[in-house]
């Protein structure tokens, strides 16, 4: 069994689905399923039941799930370790100022295990680059918010979170169960700098132009409401100070948590990675 066909094989099975499976492994569906047929035909077994809506798998399909999972996390360390031996491996990350997602706390605890031999840097960033210094070539991966512009890089999906305003507790919409971005529309809004991605910046002005003051970082953001009444959004489900409210935004679709790097990279430890982090944020 070759270890890309067993990639293939995971990626299926924790999928349950063919079109998310080659989605995840940036491949179209065809060759995906014709390499699972050749497995199950070596194998000498069904390792799912299809169905329309997606597959399940079988008995054999469990007992091949553990045994694959343990092979390519020693491929991985074998990596690993043949690197560390001509020298220290290390890998930055870029962070969008976000650190306190329990995802983050969940990857960096799984990935200590998992690589324990891995020099890991941590490079924080403001909101003015949503690749985390990617492009500029200051990190190898980044932990970040979509969308932005993803040219000449490759990104995998892991978690989307919905969208709500941010108002001071005594404004009068702070009441309200949820909002739309209509109701906004005579307010003042957060600005990014000049320069700064415009897909990200159109994003987080609710798909039309804003007028407020120019902000870099989350507590930035957080002042302008407190002092000036400004509004932005935020992603649900974050502590704010109790002079702040957040109300969930009824037409604003949601952010996307994302891992992204640049496209063609090779480095054992960016595949390594991606499959810790899309199981540490399944969770």
């Amino acid at each position: 069994m070759e270890l890309r066909t067993l990639r293939y094989f995971v990626a299926v099975a924790e999928e349950l689905h063919f079109g998310r499976a080659a989605t995840r492994l940036h491949m179209s569906q065809p060759p995906l399923s014709r390499a699972i047929k050749q497995l199950e035909a070596d194998v000498g077994a069904l390792l799912f039941t299809r169905s329309p809506t997606g597959v399940t798998l079988t008995a054999v399909g469990s007992v091949l799930l553990d045994e694959a999972r343990a092979l390519l996390d020693h491929a991985d360390r074998v990596r690993v370790r043949v690197s560390a031996a001509a020298g220290v491996a290390t890998l930055t990350i870029g962070l969008l100022g976000d650190g306190t997602d329990p995802g983050v706390t969940r990857l960096a605890a799984a990935y200590r295990r998992s690589h324990p031999g891995i020099d890991i840097r941590i490079r924080d960033t403001d909101l003015t680059d949503p690749t985390c210094g990617l492009r500029a070539g200051l990190v190898d991966i980044a932990l970040t918010r979509a969308p932005f512009d993803e040219t000449a890089l490759t990104m995998r999906a892991l978690r989307t979170d919905p969208v709500g305003v941010v108002l001071r507790a005594d404004d009068p919409l702070a009441h309200h169960d949820g909002l739309r971005l209509a109701d906004l529309d005579d307010r003042r809004w957060f600005q990014f700098p000049q320069g700064t991605d415009p897909i990200w910046q159109s994003y987080w002005n609710g798909g039309r132009p804003r007028e407020g003051p120019v902000v870099r970082a989350v507590q930035e953001c957080l002042q302008a409401v407190l002092w000036n009444g400004t509004v932005g959004l935020a992603p649900l489900g974050h502590d704010l100070p109790a002079e702040l409210a957040v109300v969930p935004l009824i037409d604003m679709p949601p952010s996307r948590v994302v891992a992204v790097w640049n496209e063609g990279d090779t480095n054992p430890l960016i595949r390594s990675f991606i499959e810790t982090a899309t199981t540490a944020y399944r969770h």
